[in-house]
């Protein structure tokens, strides 16, 4: 398992491949909709665009620098997306990977404009008493960013408008673990709401385990 900071190197490219197959394998991304990036040191690394993820090599990938407007380099142009992950390391030096993707859950809410309320106590592992919802922009774009920034100032996950959800994740283990968990989370509230009405924890409950989950999941050292 790597562990951060990261460097560009082999390993950390084949990781990102690695995680972007086990999103699939676990059903939270669905073909090559989903996108993963990770630090680099003063770099991001990010899967190209397009390239089915079991044709993927690590040679494909692609790097942009973290602190200019300098080119990509790779053979292939970086995801579509690159632009929130881009702004995302830049907002939470603390978080080494971003990862998307389209889970059907957090999909079917982010089409009814919905965020996630405080329904179960691991809303807390996204930092807050919601999972907040990024207003709509078109995809790839700079509006996109600013919105799903805008969003996540205080959060380690939102859902997109008509779109999908994105996680940061202090190592790239971590972020493929908090997507899952939103995704299941995401699935528990809808559910909820076809056999009654969800009951909703209150701001001081979800502070109570604000505090107890500080530690809570896999580790990032």
């Amino acid at each position: 398992m790597l562990k951060p900071p990261y460097d560009d190197t082999l390993d950390l490219r084949q990781a990102i491949i690695d995680a972007c197959l086990e999103m699939n394998r676990r059903g939270v991304n669905q073909g090559t909709s989903g996108n993963i990036s990770a630090r680099a040191g003063n770099r991001m690394v990010i899967t190209p665009s397009g390239i089915p993820y079991d044709r993927m090599t690590p040679d494909m990938l692609a790097s942009l620098p973290l602190d200019d407007d300098g080119p990509a380099e790779g053979p292939y142009p970086p995801s579509t997306e690159w632009q929130f992950h881009l702004a995302l390391l830049k907002a939470k030096p603390e978080m080494h990977a971003v990862v998307h993707a389209h889970p059907v859950h957090c999909t079917a809410l982010s089409i009814n404009r919905e965020e996630i309320p405080a329904c179960h106590y691991m809303i807390a592992l996204f930092g807050g008493n919601t999972v907040p919802l990024a207003d709509y922009a078109l995809f790839g774009s700079d509006r996109l960013a600013e919105a799903v920034v805008e969003a996540m100032t205080d959060r380690s996950g939102c859902l997109m408008a008509n779109h999908g959800a994105v996680v940061t994740g202090e190592t790239l283990e971590k972020g493929l673990w908090r997507l899952e968990e939103l995704e299941v989370l995401a699935r528990a509230y809808i559910l909820s709401r076809t056999i009654g009405t969800p009951h909703i924890l209150s701001a001081g409950e979800i502070d109570e385990v604000l505090g107890a989950v500080a530690n809570y999941g896999i580790k990032s050292a």
